[in-house]
């Protein structure tokens, strides 16, 4: 067992299967982690979950089960130096298994530093990222490890785990805790298993000796007095980014600046700042300002070439051009409306004059046929039909009311009487 000057999570985190909690899909009895760690015989991977389901604990568990020499090393604090000291020391071993947390924090050299040891075998990797690995591992490392989505924990896994560390730890087990309302354990856990358990813990430790219940206004009290002790980087991490979309979709660049210092000061990714606004960029101002994405995209790149500090001054230009431009979210609503016609009608068939006809047999079965090109009409515009014959006529599209999509809806209706007006 830890030493209890450890936090509750890090003194009941599993060691084997048997006691871990969650991510069914992966460890049941035939699933391909439960797989590794029976056989012994395992291969490199990258674990992509939110914080606090199981990525560490699960890397330490097939650590064990291959009996082999393990390293960790976190992205945050560890460069290409502490990689190769890593790497030097599997090969005089003959083999090891290393774990990155936070994989998606190592830039492309780093990253680079690790692709010969995990192709000779000479490591094995278990990285972990909350991050979408395809946008934040590089290809080539990528297609040697396999990648495992773990799920967000929900309430009967996080209940489970409480009263399994009840179970579990000496120091909280006497303490004989009655816990009589849940909701403010969860709702303030965040669905994070780490941060439920060392919340469980101060909230314990604040109990008066003679009444050892917990309730929600209990635990809403202590939290409130000792924020400072609790993990002040979970919870505010989703509250504030949410902040930050909110004040820019809704045109007000002062708090969009203001919640940008916030994440600034307290060490957030700028990486993850700059890819929620690439995506705000289209699904909140789309064709009412096509500039705000190139300028989104730009400062993603920017912020990767440039980092901390000066990235900051990127990041805010950025943000207030956002808050700052005219809104639409047509286009993201139009792909909406079309993802749910696809999901109702299915795989209809395209009509044949605008079928391609590479061979013979397709000419003569009509691909192609009747089809008009555009550019040999005047206007560079042929009124044909190019939805299939169930959903003729449909209009997914509906530019909205700003200057830049009012060109649009005018053009449009130009070639599409019926669907866009006169």
């Amino acid at each position: 067992m830890a030493a209890l000057n450890a936090p509750l999570a890090e003194r009941v985190r599993p060691v084997t299967l048997e006691d871990f909690i969650g991510q069914e899909h992966l460890v049941a009895p035939g699933k391909v982690l439960e797989s590794i760690v029976r056989s012994g015989k395992g291969h490199s991977i990258i674990f992509w979950g939110p914080p606090g389901v199981g990525k560490t604990t699960l890397a330490q568990i097939i650590a064990h089960s291959l009996n082999m020499p393990f390293f960790t090393l976190s992205a945050i604090d560890s460069g290409v130096k502490d990689v190769r000291a890593v790497i030097e020391l599997a090969r005089k071993a003959g083999h090891a298994l290393l774990f990155i947390d936070e994989i998606h924090r190592f830039n492309k050299a780093q990253q680079d530093s690790l692709l010969g040891a995990v192709e000779k075998g000479i490591i094995t990797l278990i990285g972990a990222t909350t991050e979408n690995p395809s946008f934040e591992v590089i290809g080539a490392l990528l297609s040697r490890c396999q990648v495992y989505v773990l799920k967000p924990l929900n309430e009967e896994h996080l209940t489970s785990l409480v009263k399994q560390a009840m179970v579990k730890d000496e120091w909280l087990a006497a303490q004989q805790i009655n816990i009589t309302e849940w909701e403010a354990l969860m709702q303030l856990s965040g669905g994070d298993a780490r941060r439920l358990l060392n919340l469980l813990e101060l909230v314990a430790s604040s109990l008066p000796q003679k009444d050892k219940t917990i309730t929600n206004d209990i635990v809403q009290d202590i939290v409130q007095k000792k924020m400072a002790l609790y993990d002040k980087t979970g919870e505010q991490h989703y509250d504030i980014i949410s902040a930050f979309i909110k004040s820019l979709r809704g045109s007000d660049p002062n708090a969009a600046v203001y919640y940008l210092a916030r994440m600034i000061e307290g060490g957030e990714d700028p990486k993850f700042i700059a890819r929620r606004m690439v995506i705000l960029a289209s699904e909140d101002i789309g064709n009412a300002n096509p500039n705000a994405l190139l300028l989104a995209t730009s400062c993603f790149q920017a912020v990767e070439m440039i980092g901390y500090p000066e990235c900051r001054i990127i990041l805010s230009q950025t943000a207030t051009y956002l808050a700052s431009s005219p809104k639409s979210n047509a286009a993201y609503m139009a792909i909406n409306h079309a993802q749910a016609l696809v999901a109702k009608t299915g795989d209809l068939p395209v009509p044949l004059q605008i079928r391609n006809a590479p061979t013979g047999l397709m000419k003569k079965l009509d691909y192609g046929k009747g089809y008009q090109y555009a550019h040999d009409f005047e206007g560079n515009f042929a009124e044909q039909e190019f939805m299939p014959d169930a959903v003729a006529g449909t209009k997914l599209y509906d530019p909205a009311n700003n200057a830049s999509e009012a060109k649009m809806r005018e053009y449009l209706r130009k070639c599409w009487k019926e669907k866009y007006g006169y």
